[in-house]
């Protein structure tokens, strides 16, 4: 049975549950960091989804693998915020490991779909 809604790919779902980490571990941050490191992580992450969201909505294959490929940005985004953080020492390397093991599981989903929608 086709999918269908984005709700249903493991890929988004996994997705969402990347925000609500990355939301739980930067309530931890530094105050000062509200409207810089904080915000930009979390507008980050959340994007992810959002982008998965986007593309199936759009009106073609192209659209498609295109907000996929934005998805596959601000994934690397986030990772690069998660390692500024351990860097600062906002957050330690137990704290960052499920953020960074479900990052790289969404990863390989999105190169997953990303390959299946260019292939077919």
């Amino acid at each position: 049975m086709p999918v269908q809604s984005y709700k249903e790919l493991i890929v988004w779902q996994k997705a969402m549950d990347l925000v609500v980490e990355v939301y739980k571990l930067s309530r931890s941050f530094p105050k000062d960091e509200l409207y810089s490191l904080t915000n930009q992580i979390r507008r980050a992450v959340t994007s992810v989804p959002s982008n998965i969201a986007e593309g199936w909505g759009r009106n073609s294959r192209a659209e498609y693998l295109h907000f996929i490929s934005i998805a596959k940005g601000s994934l690397a985004e986030v990772e690069t915020q998660l390692l500024v953080a351990l860097r600062l020492q906002f957050i330690d390397e137990q704290q960052i490991n499920a953020s960074l093991n479900l990052r790289e599981e969404v990863g390989k989903m999105l190169f997953a779909l990303y390959a299946k929608l260019s292939s077919s």
